[in-house]
């Protein structure tokens, strides 16, 4: 038996043509703990709801692999939420999440993402947001999928506009006592189509695989 063989979503390739995703086993989440440790955004703007970039690299590093195993323990077909580990050249690189609540009934996904500091500015943030859109509208036939991003992160919301997404309201936080607005994206279907520029494989996406997300075996 292999990991896949208990877990069927193991199975999920999703490949670009520079990227891999995939859900990370233990040595993935090593090398994803070692690039949180080295740096995931400048020290003069948090982009997270949960700050847990704040402390010591190794300490940052813990928390990254404790979470992602957490979230991986936690898929149900009923709410689960991907952390695809994503891979540039052999390496990897940052996560890249796609999750969903009764998704075969909504048809409505949600993503949130980071990269490495270093391998910022080069694309890659587009790429792999793309890789999980085919994924969730082309693969499970979501019909909307959303995402978020604190005002002031333009780097984020360049992503959700080049592929399409419109604005779609805003919600405030409170971090360390000071009120931010995050604002939503919506990116339906149509919108998704006429944005398409990656081409993107899905491989391994199989009966059991579509069953542990909810569709019972379909995506109809």
């Amino acid at each position: 038996m292999t990991l896949s063989d208990y877990l069927p979503v193991y199975r999920l390739r999703l490949r670009t043509e520079r990227l891999e995703l995939r859900l990370p086993d233990l040595d993935d989440l090593v090398a994803l703990a070692d690039r949180a440790a080295e740096g995931v955004h400048t020290p003069d703007f948090m982009p997270f709801v949960m700050p847990w970039t704040e402390c010591e690299p190794v300490e940052r590093g813990r928390r990254t692999l404790l979470h992602q195993m957490g979230v991986i323990a936690g898929i149900t077909p009923e709410k689960w939420m991907l952390p695809l580990v994503v891979v540039h050249e052999g390496r990897v690189i940052g996560v890249q999440e796609v999750g969903a609540s009764d998704f075969k009934t909504t048809r409505e996904a949600t993503t949130g993402s980071w990269l490495g500091l270093a391998h910022h500015g080069k694309g890659l943030g587009t790429e792999m947001r793309a890789a999980v859109l085919e994924f969730v509208f082309n693969g499970l036939g979501a019909d909307f999928a959303l995402s978020a991003s604190f005002e002031g992160n333009g780097p984020s919301q360049g992503v959700s506009r080049k592929l399409g997404y419109k604005a779609d309201g805003i919600d405030h936080k409170v971090l360390g006592g000071v009120r931010r607005q995050d604002n939503r994206w919506r990116l339906t279907r149509a919108d998704w189509e006429a944005h398409r520029k990656h081409e993107v494989a899905i491989e391994g996406l199989d009966a059991e695989v579509l069953a542990s997300l909810g569709l019972g075996g379909d995506k109809e």
